[in-house]
């Protein structure tokens, strides 16, 4: 027993010694300015955007009252892939992008695509929320769409060159807002529903118009696919942990809690919403808060939502800025980008990683402007299943590390539970979501869109691939190779 302890202790050893050699070599250091409140309400922040308080009216009028268990099957592989990362996090630290994984487990090529991928999905997620947040300012700014749109971004950018500090307070109270928001509006609703200011009963709601499940129990399923990509975001703290002073300490604290959050915020407020609104009377593009909020008589509740809403698109906006640029940052790093982004400010910030995604936001704000039935929504939809892409090399990566570690005799702090079968089950989930999408006729040309975006991602790789083999024959590139990292896992020598 001791010599397999002692055995297991040196196999991590000699792989952090390992990684250590190679994030030494590969780039400069980020600044550790984050805490643990930071990573905390960064992982929250990432789970509650405006797919909550506006996107969840599409599933809950498509759905009916059952629109609360679609939340909680998306919820629940979400879930798996964080404790996954947590795993990971914990087994393999410090290797500052979650993305990373995949190439430790699979190789380059899933490495480059993932994170090429993960970057193309944030820097359309800031386009799409600047015009959103344009969109609700306009109630209140008398200006055009785009003219709000392009100042909201340049202030973003501002925020996020100055210092990773900066980002990590204006999220910190910008989720704090979020959560203070659901938590009001739960307590409010679930009062409501429990007789308080009402003489009727609230619970009809749930059963009226043809039942709980009006489109049966496969309409719950046929929704999963949406309403995965509105519960996404929470591993964003994997890579705003790679800047705090304990990396594995947040990752493994956020993947801890992030199921509650999920339960509580999307689960609870969507069984409130549907006891408290009759789900025929949502509009889809209509926040069903506001309704509900309406149907309590609480005095400016489109003002109150639309003030919330923006903050949540605020909130998007700053994540999305800072997860692009890292994400440039570690591609840079690794040799998958050009190295002038590795150049850090005196405040350990990547400036021209930072301006290089925000460049592309402003691209695609102005093709929201001029061709929103043509160039912008090709962009959007190339990003739909994207995400799903990324969860589903991570958990093939998570099955081929923890094996490489099991030869090792090295047992993981934070276990995926019930392995093999849950890791398995995971990417089955996944792969049933996105043949759901492509069954689904309205779904169909996102996925097929963002399979164009792999291929595009996959080409790009075998380029560099094959410059970087006519360029350097002694195969010593900087960063987490697969190769390296491979032979450490698996105790080659």
């Amino acid at each position: 027993m001791a010599g397999s302890s002692t055995h297991a202790r040196a196999a991590r050893d000699g792989l952090e010694r390992t990684q250590e050699r190679a994030q030494e070599s590969a780039s400069p250091r980020l600044g550790v300015a984050l805490r643990q409140r930071h990573v905390t309400m960064i992982s929250l922040g990432g789970i509650i955007g405006a797919g909550l308080f506006v996107g969840s009216s599409a599933t809950l009028s498509t759905v009916g009252p059952a629109a609360c268990l679609s939340y909680l099957v998306a919820g629940i592989v979400v879930l798996l892939v964080m404790r996954m990362l947590g795993e990971m996090a914990l087994a393999v630290p410090g290797i500052g992008s979650f993305t990373e994984y995949a190439r430790i487990g699979l190789g380059d090529w899933a490495g480059f695509t993932s994170g090429w991928l993960y970057w193309y999905f944030w820097v359309i997620v800031v386009a799409v929320e600047a015009v959103a947040g344009a969109a609700i300012l306009q109630r209140w700014i008398p200006a055009p769409v785009w003219m709000i749109g392009l100042v909201l971004l340049s202030v973003m950018t501002f925020i996020n060159l100055m210092s990773v500090k900066s980002y990590g307070e204006f999220e910190f109270w910008f989720a704090s807002i979020k959560v203070a928001a659901i938590v009001v509006f739960i307590a409010i609703g679930a009062a409501w529903v429990f007789g308080f200011g009402h003489t009727h009963s609230a619970w009809s709601n749930l059963t009226a118009a043809k039942g709980f499940m009006p489109f049966g129990t496969m309409s719950v399923f046929a929704a999963v696919p949406t309403v995965i990509f509105a519960v996404g975001g929470a591993e964003i703290a994997t890579i705003a942990a790679a800047e705090s002073d304990n990396p594995a300490k947040s990752v493994a604290a956020m993947t801890r809690s992030v199921i509650l959050r999920v339960i509580t915020f999307y689960v609870g407020s969507m069984f409130l919403i549907a006891c408290i609104v009759p789900w025929t009377s949502i509009v889809t593009g209509h926040s069903p808060f506001v309704a509900a909020l309406e149907t309590m008589h609480v005095p400016g509740a489109a003002d109150i939502m639309n003030a919330i809403v923006l903050v949540a698109v605020l909130s998007a906006l700053n994540s999305g800025l800072y997860v692009s640029s890292r994400i440039l940052f570690r591609l840079a790093g690794r040799g998958d980008a050009p190295r002038a982004l590795l150049r850090l400010t005196p405040s350990r910030v990547p400036r021209l990683a930072v301006l290089l995604s925000s460049v592309v936001g402003y691209v695609a704000i102005v093709a929201a402007i001029v061709s929103p039935q043509g160039v912008f929504l090709f962009l959007v939809n190339a990003s739909g299943a994207v995400m799903l892409f990324v969860y589903l090399a991570t958990a093939l990566a998570q099955i081929r590390i923890r094996r490489r570690l099991a030869a090792q005799g090295v047992q993981p702090e934070l276990p995926m539970w019930l392995f093999p079968w849950l890791s398995y089950a995971v990417v089955a989930a996944i792969v049933g979501v996105l043949l759901a999408m492509g069954m689904d006729a309205e779904l169909r040309p996102q996925l097929m869109a963002s399979i164009a975006s792999l291929a595009v991602a996959s080409a790009a790789w075998l380029l560099a691939a094959k410059r970087r083999h006519a360029g350097d024959d002694s195969g010593t590139r900087t960063g987490y190779l697969a190769a390296a990292d491979g032979r450490a896992l698996s105790g080659e020598r």
